[in-house]
């Protein structure tokens, strides 16, 4: 079986690609703390079915091209991730 991953797509302007983050957490090896690391991997969209804020499944493949390896497996939760609003606009 291959490598799989869950995350939220955080980009879909490239053509045939979308770029996910992927966060998981990780211990500190001195405090023994929790904090979480956060990781973006570029994942071929062949249809070009996927959105900016979808819950995606990730899986490792073979290599597309020089920053690709991983493919789009399946739609977890379908989300819209809202436009960034200028600090112009919100001090009005």
């Amino acid at each position: 079986m291959k490598h799989q991953l869950t995350g939220k797509i955080v980009s879909d302007k490239m053509a045939k690609t979308v770029v996910v983050s992927v966060d998981r957490l990780k211990e500190h090896p001195k405090y023994h703390k929790r904090y979480r690391v956060t990781k973006r991997y570029k994942a071929h969209d062949e249809k070009g079915e996927y959105k900016a804020g979808d819950v995606v499944t990730i899986e490792e493949c073979r290599p597309i091209s020089r920053d690709k390896c991983w493919k789009v497996v399946k739609k977890i939760e379908s989300g819209v991730i809202a436009p960034e609003i200028p600090e112009t606009e919100i001090a009005k």
